[in-house]
């Protein structure tokens, strides 16, 4: 807001606030309100249109809408001057925590109170508050008189927020404080639980963006920018060293304006927080030192396969690395009515006083004083802007310790990169669904307004941590679960039992239904059944029922599942050791298949085929004293040659297996056939399944593009010429439709295809995963596959992947309750009709992504039921239904919706919205839509949740403010910006994989965890503090280590100490160091056990093994790395997070006017 706008006069703190639904009260009769996460950054109220700048006060740069770090600066409401005698720091240095002035006091007319711009050395304000805070539960109500009394405030702004909840809060707090009229009140006395006046809602975060253009270098030619610019035009900031410049001209002064004074919100934060933590994911930090605003994004591998050729550091210059900016520290001391600062009121690291900062506070004589000359403008501090780290950090803190209860409609549940326990009370764990807003418009007109989109997450086979229970299993006998008669609902917690309990009332559709006289029971005082605690389904939200044989298929009870074993023993396989490779783990992994329970061994049998351009079958049975080959050589009309002997129990025939697996490799030792089938390999595994009558998974590993002659054959249509061109998208598009056939049928008879892919050269990746991805199985890829290198990975892959739960022959059903349905699917699945998700496999990995849209209004009063069923074969043959229920709360105020949401899952969804999208439109298009879609839904907060204040200030809803860090990566991704090293399977691969990611992995996948491993504590379990995603946070002297669940890469600085080079690599120097290493060698030191405890610790978090890379500085591998510092510019054209949030505040305000 403009210090020459009327003020917006709010009802006293505390109250409702009639006129602005985006305003999130505080405190209610001293509870924490629902939902409410706290603000992390602040105002930046830029200059209003039609007035001239000042000359800006030394240390306020219009171009930058953030104080600079250099130099003292001074705001207030009439004149914006310094004075020549500043002896010191606006604020302590972190070790003072001078008191804040008294209860009351107001500055002297015209003095801002002291505001926290961007340093992170200040400490005077509110004491932070000793309780964690957390995220409040449901509604509470308002208890009339036990709202605080505020602080006298001669201005008209009322306070809006609770005290802050976390070290950084008071930057928040203070931070871009707005001075309207003449007066600011003094922040409150230590004790006092608000936040200064701010003329800005709580719920949001903001921080400033000029505009446009906003951090354009200035040529040389042009001189110093000029000093005043009007509104939106951007000022100039000085070319990093190496940096490409721009030659853009600056405007200049306008006549005819009289300059407004300088005292608006400046900096980031200004919205007092409120109670909560924020619910954003783990996200990309800022831009390298100086970019320029590039063109369009680009890419970075999210994964890796072959290491890139180098290329040249086109628009990516190093920054200079600083050493010592390695995550927030961990406090020390508890927090003292000083606080341990975040810069510019946002998250960045602490760091000590900075140069021209006297060290203590000097109190206020200097606080309207005349400026000096306006040093050089300096560059966007990136600590100024909402930090992933710092929101997961919090809210590991805020919400980590207590167990995450179920029992409460609408809840949001702590973040995906929290560790919290569940209660399941009654409804699904979030480990089973996550949605992308637990609070849904009433009405389709609202949802289209917001343009978030309604979707949810659903993981139906979780693994859950060893303290969690497993869903009951409950048993009704023959007659089997109990359901609604009209839309087929299963009982759960939700349903209405009336008439003394003879009835129930379905919640999804409200039809009457009558109990089975078996399941009759009274109901209590309150109209509960008195059994309703004894009953899984009744009290959980998550449980099974056992299915009768009226949920299977022919109505007979299915056979336990088979798994079968089918190697290319081509040239390529046999020569690098692959064959042999897969024959020795077998021997031993063929013990470990999935069992139910307790059961003694597991019910699945095996059988194994080898192939080329020919199948041969095996008959391992136990009664033969050799296994037997059988050849079939005409592949175009697939059978299978023995039935008897072909799948067998591994127990039975365990000496013939063994026998089958070492001779393999001898037979096959000399062969030179080149040539491969694919397609009648998996036919033959779907036929002998049909013979045996199971359902079952093909295990296949394959090396190369199948060209010999049979059905299913492909050709080579590599192209890179397509890229960008509308021809694009049939690159993800499979050669042929005669996969889809072939997956169709493999669905109908439950057969699930897992598939391990060792390419040397392009293999089309987009057809032959067509199978796979349609019957629910997985893809694994080793590109230019090396004995030394990859086996580790690739044999904890496998081992994991033949032992994971899997449910065969699945069909999921989503039913929703009246006024929304499920309308589209994203996930790896067929679905033969609009409403059942079928898979011939599912794993505890899969997700399937379900959106609803409105079919008619819902009420606030009922909110509104998801319930997620799941009809499944277990590994011993029993045919299951797995039910999760959730309910969620419904709105008619957008605020509320804008409060409830979560930014992972939401660009969970996104991204695999993104990721379909391929397969259909250009990708520029599908790029310019979800940029699009995302400045709809910040431009409808802004425009109707958000307090009126200038445009020039960029206002982000605090649940959402990573929402653009995190869509930049979506956009700079492999598959829709890719450089010049991703392979066109690189991007099919990247494509299938996310489809069934769940929200932890895309978290982790998009926005890569950075750690300092010369942090990490010896003698304690935990890991060292994450940093932020940017080549400036790396220092020379360190090690770090970062990883995205597919890649584990270890940065080695060119500086770091010989001793820890010997005590990591057990090598005497740098030069050294290999970085062919695929694991760290064992050595008998703390910091080698550290480290090699903390890369154990992130495989077993990942549901891949993932492939570790050592990258020395300045080495060519590091171009790779560098792909994955998300919040950099990137080499294929991607924009810095930076620069990407001011072209998202150019699109908010575009839609704006």
């Amino acid at each position: 807001m403009s210090v020459n706008q009327q003020a917006h006069t709010g009802p006293p703190y505390g109250q409702p606030q009639p006129g602005y639904q985006g305003y999130q009260q505080p405190v209610y009769g001293g509870q924490p309100l629902p939902g409410v996460p706290q603000s992390q950054y602040g105002a930046y109220n830029g200059p209003m249109p039609g007035y001239q700048q000042p000359v800006p006060p030394q240390g306020y740069f219009p171009s930058l809408g953030f104080p600079s770090k250099g130099s003292p600066v001074s705001l207030n409401s009439d004149t914006s001057s310094l004075a020549p005698n500043f002896i010191g720091s606006l604020r302590a240095t972190p070790t003072s925590g001078a008191p804040p002035p008294a209860s009351g006091a107001s500055l002297p007319s015209g003095h801002l109170a002291y505001s926290q711009f961007g340093h992170g050395d200040v400490q005077n304000g509110i004491p932070a508050s000793a309780a964690p805070m957390q995220r409040p539960p449901a509604s509470q109500p308002f208890l009339p008189g036990s709202a605080p009394t505020p602080v006298s405030q001669t201005s008209t702004f009322q306070q809006y927020g609770p005290p802050p909840a976390s070290v950084q809060q008071l930057s928040n707090h203070m931070a871009g404080m707005t001075v309207g009229s003449t007066t600011a009140s003094a922040p409150p006395p230590a004790g006092l639980g608000y936040g200064p006046p701010t003329s800005v809602p709580p719920v949001s975060g903001s921080f400033s963006a000029t505009g446009s253009g906003l951090y354009t270098p200035y040529t040389a030619s042009q001189g110093p920018p000029p000093t005043s610019v009007s509104q939106g035009l951007p000022l100039a900031q000085p070319p990093f060293p190496g940096q490409p410049v721009s030659t853009q001209r600056l405007p200049t002064q306008v006549p005819g304006f009289a300059p407004p004074p300088s005292s608006t919100g400046i900096g980031p934060s200004s919205y007092p927080p409120t109670t909560g933590a924020p619910r954003p994911p783990t996200m990309p930090g800022p831009p390298l030192p100086g970019q320029a605003v590039a063109g369009p994004p680009t890419s970075q591998p999210n994964h890796v396969s072959s290491p890139p050729p180098p290329s040249t550091m086109s628009g990516l210059h190093p920054g200079p690395p600083m050493s010592g900016l390695h995550g927030p520290p961990p406090p020390t001391h508890p927090p003292q009515p000083g606080y341990q600062m975040q810069q510019n009121g946002s998250f960045g690291q602490v760091r000590g006083p900075h140069p021209n900062y006297g060290g203590a506070y000097p109190g206020t004589p200097n606080y309207g004083s005349q400026p000096g000359p306006p040093p050089p403008p300096k560059r966007l501090d990136p600590d100024s802007i909402p930090s992933p780290i710092q929101v997961i950090e919090d809210d590991r803190s805020n919400r980590g310790s207590e167990p995450f209860v179920t029992g409460v409609r609408g809840q949001v549940p702590p973040l995906v990169t929290t560790n919290f326990l569940v209660k399941d009370q009654g409804n699904a764990s979030p480990r089973y669904i996550r949605c992308t807003s637990y609070n849904i418009p009433c009405t389709s007109d609202m949802a289209k307004q917001s343009q978030v989109p309604l979707a949810a997450v659903i993981k139906p086979l979780a693994t859950l941590p060893p303290e969690e229970t497993l869903p009951y299993l409950v048993d009704h006998g023959e007659s089997g679960p109990v359901r609604c008669n009209r839309c087929k609902a299963y009982m759960c917690p939700f349903m209405q039992f009336i008439e003394g309990g003879r009835r129930f009332q379905c919640c999804f559709c409200s039809c009457v239904t009558e109990v089975p006289p078996h399941y009759f029971q009274h109901l209590d005082h309150t109209g509960k059944r008195v059994d309703f605690c004894d009953r899984p389904e009744l009290s959980l939200g998550s449980y099974e029922f056992l299915a009768t044989v009226d949920y299977c298929k022919n109505n007979k009870f299915p056979s336990p599942p088979a798994f079968i074993f089918m190697i290319d023993v081509s040239y390529n396989a046999v020569k690098s050791g692959l064959v042999r490779l897969i024959c020795e783990e077998l021997k031993s992994l063929l013990d470990y298949l999935p069992r139910e329970g307790n059961m003694e061994e597991s019910a699945i049998r095996v059988g194994f085929v080898t192939y080329n351009k020919v199948l041969h079958f095996y008959n391992v049975k136990s009664s033969l004293a050799q296994p037997q080959m059988m050849v079939v050589s005409d592949v175009a009309d697939m059978f299978v040659p023995l039935l008897d002997g072909f799948l067998v129990n591994v127990n039975e025939s365990r000496t013939v297996i063994a026998s089958l697996l070492d001779q393999i490799p001898e037979m096959f030792a000399d062969t030179r056939e080149t040539e491969t089938v694919f397609a009648p390999v998996i036919q033959a595994g779907l036929e002998a399944l049909k013979a045996a009558e199971c359902a079952g998974k093909l295990f296949i590993f394959h090396t190369s593009l199948p060209i010999a002659e049979a059905p299913g054959k492909l050709k080579n249509r590599d192209d890179k010429k397509l890229i960008n061109t509308d021809k694009e998208k049939t690159l993800f598009q499979p050669q042929t439709s005669f996969y889809n056939n072939l997956a169709k049928d493999c669905v109908a008879q439950g057969c699930c295809v897992d598939l391990f892919l060792f390419p040397n050269q392009y293999l089309d990746v987009a057809t032959l995963g067509v199978v796979t991805y349609q019957t629910g199985g997985s893809i694994y890829k080793y590109a230019y596959f090396q004995l030394e290198t990859d086996q580790d990975r690739f044999l904890n892959d496998l081992r994991r992947d033949v032992q994971k739960e899997v449910g065969f022959d699945a069909v999921m059903r989503v039913r929703t309750s009246t006024g929304i349905r499920a309308t589209d699917f994203f996930g790896a699945f067929y679905m033969s009709n609009t409403t059942d998700v079928e898979m011939a496999g599912l794993d505890c990995d899969k997700t399937i992504t379900v959106e609803f849209k409105h079919d008619d209004k819902l009420s606030e009063d009922s909110g509104a039921l998801l319930q997620c069923a799941l009809l499944y074969t277990s590994c011993a043959g029993q045919r299951r239904l797995r039910i999760h229920n959730l309910s969620l709360n419904c709105c008619t105020q957008l605020a509320d919706l804008y409060r409830n949401c979560e930014t992972d899952t939401l660009i969970n969804y996104l991204a695999k919205y993104a990721y379909r999208g391929v397969l259909g439109s250009p990708v520029k298009t599908v790029r310019d839509a979800l940029i699009n879609q995302c400045a709809q839904i910040l431009a409808c907060y802004r425009k109707n949740c958000a307090s009126p204040s200038s445009a020039g200030q960029l206002i982000l809803p605090e649940c959402m403010k990573l929402l653009p860090v995190y869509l930049n990566c979506v956009l700079k991704s492999d598959v829709l910006q890719p450089g010049p090293e991703v392979t066109t399977d690189d991007r099919a691969y990247i494509r299938q994989l996310v489809t069934s990611m769940d929200v932890a992995e895309t978290n982790v996948f998009f926005y890569p965890r950075l750690l300092p491993l010369t942090k990490a504590d010896v003698d304690s379990d935990s890991l060292p503090a994450a940093i932020r995603n940017s080549e400036e946070r790396l220092s020379k002297g360190d090690i770090y280590l970062l990883e995205n669940g597919l890649n584990i890469f270890v940065w080695v600085g060119v500086n770091v100490q010989q001793g820890l080079i010997q005590n990591l690599f057990g090598v005497s120097s740098f030069s050294q160091i290999s970085n062919t290493l695929s694991i760290l060698p064992v050595l008998e030191n703390p910091f080698s056990k550290k480290v090699r405890s903390i890369v154990d610790m992130l495989q077993l978090q990942r549901s891949r093994y993932m492939k570790l890379i050592i990258v020395k500085q300045e080495d060519k591998l590091e171009m790779l790395f560098k792909h994955f510092l998300v919040e950099d510019k990137s080499l294929s054209g991607g924009a810095s997070y930076v620069d990407f949030l001011c072209h998202m505040h150019k699109e908010i305000r575009q839609l704006l006017s």
